[in-house]
């Protein structure tokens, strides 16, 4: 995880992501999902690009259960913007950088 990427769980997710003033790029992931170790260093590559724009922040759903049933995550990677605590933006699977480069700019 780059150092632009913050840990989010279900006890600091009201305060780093619906409390943010920055839109949040949340990244919903498990260490065993291979499509989420493919767009791992995306998310990390964006992230580096965006800083200050919006804040990059990944959840592991077998750490943080509440927190992606609270968003109804059926499948991984789902990879959210979320602003003001509403989601802005959605995509679901490993896709390329471009694509989420694409729902982010357009989720600000």
């Amino acid at each position: 995880m780059s150092e632009f990427v913050i840990e989010v769980n279900d006890s600091n997710f009201d305060s780093e992501v619906t409390n943010s003033s920055l839109p949040v790029f949340l990244d919903f992931w498990a260490p065993w999902c291979g499509p989420c170790r493919m767009v791992a260093p995306v998310v990390d590559e964006l992230a580096g690009e965006m800083k200050g724009k919006v804040k990059f922040a990944k959840v592991n759903i077998d750490e943080s259960p509440n927190t992606a049933s609270r968003f109804g995550i059926m499948s991984i990677p789902t990879l959210l913007v979320v602003k003001g605590g509403q989601i802005v933006g959605q995509q679901v699977g490993a896709v390329p950088k471009s694509t989420l480069k694409s729902m982010i700019e357009n989720s600000l």
